[in-house]
């Protein structure tokens, strides 16, 4: 693939290396459909490819997401659907493990709300730069499925596994500030700095040695290595829940905008 295969992701090339992408869905708060998630397991294969790229900065159109977590009809689409949930996740994987394997350093810029895979994109990144304003969460629970996709590798080593479990536990929302306190991001900005903030780590990092900031990169990566075992299981029991019919409950009650009445909590 080149740059224009993309349909959903926009590329702005910066002359000292710096690659800027960004999630184009801004009409859905740049959720994902299923042609995006695919864009995203793809896309760092080609920033590898690229030698004029040294650094990619990620962040989402608009001023209100990231990206939105998954389109309802298409996470609709694989509840109760072998096929779908197995190709989803064969693409959760990718994303996880195509971030990991890019050897540049993937800068993201989260400048509003950031929930499913995006989430993912947002927390992969090598430093993740947070708006104050913006507001995330991993909302598995919330439609009946266990956390999944990235959560099990990555948020323990962040924040810890206490903070790691009440949240993943309870989907609460947790903005900038918090992030940042409790170690789920790198640096957190006002919004109106957040583009000038992420611009100045990418610059320093596209001047700095190139061998020294990737093999940093590889290095720290090894702890994430170690928990592959882990997040492959998460993985697959969030692709089982698609299953159950929690995960049709869950994705009613967020179609009819009300609180979900799990069959697996009713007495």
């Amino acid at each position: 693939m080149n740059y224009a295969d993309f349909q959903f992701l926009k590329f702005d090339h910066k002359p000292n290396g710096v690659l800027v992408i960004t999630i184009n869905r801004p009409e859905v708060m740049n959720a994902t459909n299923g042609r995006l998630h695919w864009e995203l397991t793809k896309i760092w294969g080609v920033v590898t490819d690229d030698a004029k790229t040294k650094v990619a900065v990620i962040t989402g159109a608009g001023d209100q997401a990231f990206s939105a977590g998954g389109d309802l009809e298409w996470v609709a689409g694989m509840v109760g659907n072998p096929k779908e949930i197995a190709n989803t996740m064969t693409e959760a994987s990718d994303v996880v493990y195509n971030m990991m394997a890019c050897d540049k350093p993937i800068i993201s810029a989260i400048n509003g709300v950031a929930v499913g895979a995006g989430l993912a994109v947002a927390f992969l990144a090598d430093i993740s730069i947070m708006a104050e304003e913006a507001k995330i969460t991993d909302g598995h629970v919330k439609i009946g499925v266990a956390a999944g996709d990235h959560a099990a590798i990555l948020w323990p080593l962040l924040c810890g596994m206490a903070k790691a479990k009440y949240y993943l536990m309870t989907a609460e929302f947790v903005n900038g500030k918090e992030a940042e306190r409790i170690g789920l991001v790198s640096l957190c900005v006002p919004r109106a700095e957040l583009m000038d903030k992420a611009m100045a780590v990418a610059n320093k990092l596209a001047n700095g040695s190139q061998q020294a900031i990737r093999l940093t990169k590889r290095s720290l990566n090894g702890w994430m290595n170690m928990a592959r075992p882990i997040f492959e299981s998460s993985l697959a029991m969030e692709m089982l829940c698609f299953l159950g019919e929690d995960a049709k409950e869950g994705v009613a009650s967020v179609r009819e905008k009300r609180a979900p009445k799990f069959p697996s909590a009713q007495n």
